[in-house]
């Protein structure tokens, strides 16, 4: 099992930038994939980007060119950095992690992009 703790949202004006943790309980070397969901009000829960070992990131067109995945084995942590913040982009964003065929996925973080 892996507990999934997300850190970074907030507020923040379109055009600007915020960076997004989710920190794992346990090594992450052996966790095939993770990913940054995120959920607006209203709306369908929607892929972000996710990361397998090995692979290259894959990402939502709607996210392409403005944000980066990024996995620090050595720290359990995966990154979402976020630029050029679009107030369409305020949702509440998910980690979640794919170990051994079960899927795991954190509280979540408030991500708030003002006009």
């Amino acid at each position: 099992q892996v507990q999934l703790t997300e850190s970074g949202g907030g507020l923040v004006q379109a055009g600007g930038s915020l960076r997004l943790s989710c920190a794992a309980s346990r090594s992450i070397v052996s966790i095939n994939s993770m990913g940054w969901y995120r959920q607006a009000p209203g709306k369908q829960r929607e892929l972000v980007a996710f990361i397998i070992s090995g692979n290259k990131p894959t990402y939502a067109d709607s996210v392409k060119g403005r944000f980066t995945i990024s996995r620090d084995n050595a720290k359990n942590t995966v990154y979402l950095q976020m630029n050029s913040l679009k107030p369409e982009d305020t949702a509440v964003y998910c980690c979640n992690a794919v170990l051994l065929g079960s899927i795991y996925w954190g509280q979540g973080t408030q991500v708030t992009v003002s006009s």
